[in-house]
């Protein structure tokens, strides 16, 4: 039973985010040593390369060259390749790594850092949070805070040999986190900027990537176009070809377009498709009447002609996709998103894909290069006008909305859901491992609903994808997401007259995702903000969990007395017998802190009462309190008794199957042993459990048996030393 589920007042989910301040689970959960699961696999996270890749030659041997000469030195070697839109830098990093992957042994890591415009760039944090989960950090024990996740992202490194690609980086600040740090690891960055500051910070070296000569430009139009001569005669084909390579300026990405046309084409010459290209950048589509003038670039040109040998329903979709930046195109958000069915919508993605308009960056998974989604926005708001972009937008929004609740329901099934999206949710057969995979796939296009949403001023759209991504933001992190996403929550739902208690309720995930992060002040200005929202509509479930919340803050801070109160009037608010229950959980533990010991017993006593009495069982939360119970125990010097509730608790925990409790109880039950052999005995369970977890309490408790001079026992953690 997952305890981030069970442990719930009025709808607010309070885990390991909430509960860092309950002495016996989290006194060795805030250990900062690194761990990862075990038998974790080196990342493999390199896409695969190109098939068509041409030239490259010199790039490659400099490259070679640089790493050959750098036996002696142990330094981590960073590399940047630089040069105009759509020259083949990302094609050229992946090439340039699949062919060196060999020397790599640590694995090799992959994130593109969407660094086309300071609004699109990735943050460092987000692309931390992928790499630690791919070096075998569990994700529930990755640090919220960026700082934090810098150091363990440059101590997991230290030890292995990395290939890393960090392709479209934005600037210096944005890559600088992201460099592994073990002697011989290789960095690959794309960039269309210099990024000379990598120079002095990390000592790297840079290499321009000038476009394709005329020989390659011509070698690579063929081998797309699978043909050297068309209907016309061989004579004319050579200087057809480098025709078509001249307009194209010797950019890859116009030469892909053009050779793909030829090959769709058959009856296409290289002279008429010189021609019509000649034609698109006399005459661009977007003309010098529109907003950004006219356009005669030849990625632009390129993507003209292709764009004009569409049908209806592929030019509309290429159109529509292009009006937001995307980090992919499923099938059935296109069928949204174009009207169509959806078997009909991965057929046309696949079409826009075979012309090189679209790129399959992941099986199944398409977006535009960012130079083709600003030729693709340009002739949607010329073709489509404003008002039918906007609908289109708004059908897709309203998709992932749909989409993003049901997974959240399928995650979290237990918690109370806020919003009509939850009203009409369809029967779903996926289990809630897959509901996650599906989360994580389609993070980044949820974070961009959140934003589009919020532009397009769909305020209720906009509270309504933030309460939906909860279960993942709660269970994942991505706390730099969360907080960005929430603070547009709170803004739109306090504009949602219609939906008063949604107010409330932005402020209180905002809340949990600054607290998160350790910014306590924040997060009580965030729950006090939520406790008042819900105060003034009469929500008293939403008050009740905003108290609630900020009872939790302050017993996270050690700030009993002050928690204490909360916890007593968010359980006069509580009109559910779970919730009061809970709540009185929450209070034992706070007057523990303050050291009142027998009234602490005699609350939580009656927590156990009130639990036991509950017209549905919750046997989890039941072990809980007899897990603080026994805490309680310890804390009054009175181990013996501690000792006898712990074993109660960890049999019952044992049923529920909640590993992390498992082994906090284990840790506790150490605490409370009568003999050093006892203590060692559950501190080496502890351990193995712990690191079953890939939990940093490990290395603590490890060292806390080093100290009382234990070591594996038979059957135990042998090897793990």
């Amino acid at each position: 039973m997952n305890p981030s589920v069970r442990n719930e007042v009025g709808g607010a989910v309070h885990g390991t985010v909430v509960q860092a301040g309950h002495i016996g689970t989290l006194t060795v959960e805030q250990a900062v040593v690194p761990a990862i699961l075990p038998d974790s696999p080196p990342p493999r996270l390199l896409p695969a390369p190109t098939r068509h890749f041409t030239d490259r030659h010199a790039e490659l041997d400099r490259l070679t060259a640089l790493l050959d000469g750098a036996d002696d030195d142990p330094a981590p070697r960073v590399v940047v390749l630089t040069g105009t839109g759509g020259v083949g830098k990302s094609a050229t990093a992946l090439h340039f790594a699949a062919r060196l992957r060999d020397r790599y042994d640590g694995g090799q890591l992959h994130a593109d850092l969407h660094g086309d415009a300071t609004a699109t760039a990735t943050a460092p944090s987000t692309v931390l949070v992928r790499f630690l989960r791919a070096l075998g950090v569990a994700p529930q024990y990755v640090p919220a805070d960026e700082q934090e996740q810098i150091d363990w992202y440059r101590t997991l490194t230290a030890d292995r040999r990395l290939l890393t690609v960090l392709d479209n980086a934005h600037s210096v600040a944005q890559v600088l986190p992201l460099l592994p740090t073990g002697p011989g690891s290789l960095t690959l960055v794309t960039s269309r900027r210099r990024l000379a500051g990598l120079g002095g910070a990390a000592g790297a070296h840079h290499l321009t990537l000038p476009p394709l000569g005329p020989a390659d430009a011509a070698l690579l139009l063929t081998r797309l176009a699978g043909r050297t001569t068309g209907p016309t005669t061989a004579a004319d084909t050579g200087s057809g070809v480098e025709a078509v390579a001249r307009r194209c300026g010797g950019l890859p990405l116009a030469l892909c377009m053009a050779g793909e046309r030829l090959a769709v084409r058959t009856h296409l010459t290289w002279q008429q498709l010189e021609q019509d290209m000649a034609s698109a950048a006399a005459h661009p589509s977007d003309g010098p009447d529109s907003p950004d003038g006219p356009r005669h670039d030849p990625v632009s040109a390129a993507a003209d002609t292709s764009y004009e040998d569409l049908g209806p329903d592929a030019a509309r979709l290429y159109r529509l996709g292009g009006l937001r930046p995307w980090a992919g195109l499923t099938a059935p958000a296109a069928a949204a998103l174009a009207e169509v069915p959806e078997e009909r919508a991965a057929a046309l993605l696949e079409e826009l894909a075979s012309v090189h308009l679209l790129e399959e960056h992941a099986p199944g998974r398409y977006r535009h290069h960012d130079l083709l989604r600003a030729h693709a926005e340009r002739r949607a708001l010329r073709t489509d006008g404003h008002a039918r972009s906007a609908a289109a937008v708004g059908r897709l929004l309203r998709h992932h909305l749909a989409a993003a609740a049901a997974a959240d329901a399928r995650v979290m099934p237990g918690r109370w859901h806020l919003g009509p999206a939850y009203d009409r949710l369809p029967d779903d057969p996926r289990t809630a491992d897959e509901a996650t995979d599906w989360q994580l796939a389609e993070r980044e296009n949820l974070v961009e609903a959140v934003r589009a949403a919020d532009e397009y001023g769909l305020d209720d759209l906009t509270w309504q994808l933030c309460e939906a991504l909860w279960s993942l933001f709660f269970r994942q992190g991505f706390h730099q997401d969360w907080i960005s996403t929430h603070r547009l929550g709170v803004r739109a739902a306090a504009r949602c007259p219609d939906t008063p208690e949604a107010e409330g309720r932005m402020h209180a995930q905002l809340g949990f995702a600054l607290l998160g992060l350790g910014r306590h002040d924040e997060a009580e200005e965030a729950f006090a903000a939520a406790a008042e929202a819900d105060r003034r509509c009469g929500h008293r479930r939403g008050e009740a969990t905003a108290i609630e919340s900020l009872g939790l803050v302050r017993l996270a801070q050690g700030r009993y007395e002050q928690a204490a109160d909360r916890f007593r009037v968010a359980r006069d608010l509580a009109e559910d017998p779970r919730a009061r229950a809970l709540l009185q959980h929450h209070l034992g533990r706070a007057l523990s802190g303050q050291g009142r010991h027998d009234e602490a017993a005699a609350t939580l006593e009656r927590a156990g009462e009130l639990m036991a009495a509950l017209p549905v069982p919750d046997p989890y939360n039941e072990a809980r309190v007899l897990t603080s119970l026994g805490e309680a125990a310890l804390a009054a010097g009175d181990p013996g008794r501690a000792a006898g509730i712990l074993a109660e608790a960890a049999r019952r925990m044992a049923v529920e199957r909640v590993p992390v409790q498992e082994a906090a109880i284990a840790a506790l039950r150490a605490r409370a042993a009568a003999t050093p052999e006892e203590r060692v005995r559950f501190l080496t369970e502890a351990i193995e459990r712990y690191e079953r977890l890939g939990s940093p309490a490990a290395a603590a408790l490890r060292a806390e048996r080093d100290r009382i001079g234990g070591g594996p026992v038979a059957g135990g953690d042998a090897g793990a030393e």
